[in-house]
């Protein structure tokens, strides 16, 4: 097999490493010798062993793949071993062009074909590292003759121990089914407290949207701040994913819910032909 290409950022003390044949994803963020997010297996095969990688041109699961949109129909395959609904849209499973390069900057770019999804759209990521922290713009164009549903979001993955506190500003969560797909709405604290900066443990598996995310979450090792993590303002909703048993979990701003076509007021929008949807994390390291 041949080995994956990866993109190394830099400043000062801060090393970011990038994998545009994996679906453009983040393999690793260092400071000081410091791994601040999941590091990535030193040969990886699949974007989900990955620190992040982009939602687009949708973000989680929609059901069966399948919904319509006036009178066209769309209708995808599963992307995700033989779980029945599709995944956080194409770039994620795509290989990347880097545009741009420099120490500390990076623009990877995909472009999108119609296919099973009908629309044509060109994906752009731009990476800029500082000496303690990093800002990741993630955008889509939408390239076809008519309009395109489009949706964007992030998905890091963080470490995990038995100290390991998120708190993030939320006003209620979305309960999901058996298959992860959202069933309803639950306002206020289920669960977990994330408000007032709770453990990231649990006995289940936690694998669900929140609401009302004011763009701010903070990462904790017991009382000691381990970083910051910030997103756009229409990044209103945060996906929290906690597996049980390991050593990682995913905050992830997006800018709609799990399975937007088939919920009121889910955040999807439509693009015009030619326009452009923009969102970005920023991520500030402590220590």
């Amino acid at each position: 097999m041949i080995a994956l290409s990866t993109l190394t950022l830099t400043a000062r003390d801060t090393t970011l490493a990038l994998h545009p044949d994996l679906g453009g994803s983040i393999g690793a963020l260092s400071h000081k010798g410091r791994d601040y997010m999941r590091p990535t297996p030193e040969d990886p095969r699949d974007v989900l062993e990955t620190a992040s990688f982009p939602l687009v041109p949708f973000c989680n699961r929609i059901r069966n793949g399948s919904f319509s949109i006036g009178t066209q129909k769309v209708n995808m395959a599963p992307n995700l071993g033989d779980h029945p609904h599709t995944l956080h849209g194409q770039g994620w499973r795509a290989r990347w062009t880097v545009a741009e390069q420099s120490p500390s900057r990076a623009v990877l770019t995909y472009r999108h074909q119609p296919d099973e999804w009908p629309w044509a759209y060109e994906a752009r990521q731009v990476f800029e590292l500082r000496p303690a922290g990093l800002r990741v713009w993630l955008s889509v164009k939408n390239l076809s003759t008519t309009a395109m549903p489009a949706g964007l979001g992030f998905h890091p993955y963080f470490n995990r121990t038995s100290q390991t506190r998120l708190k993030a500003p939320v006003d209620g969560v979305w309960i999901a089914d058996m298959d992860c797909l959202p069933t309803e709405w639950y306002a206020g604290v289920w669960r977990k407290d994330w408000t007032k900066g709770d453990f990231v443990s649990d006995t289940g598996l936690i694998d669900h949207c929140h609401t009302g995310f004011a763009g701010r979450a903070d990462i904790y090792e017991d009382s000691t701040p381990v970083l910051t993590l910030r997103a756009s303002p229409d990044c209103h909703w945060l996906h929290i994913y906690v597996p049980p048993g390991q050593d990682f979990f995913c905050a992830e701003p997006v800018n709609h819910m799990p399975d937007p076509f088939h919920h009121a007021n889910s955040g999807l929008r439509c693009l015009k032909p030619g326009e452009v949807a923009l969102i970005w994390m920023d991520i500030s390291l402590h220590g």
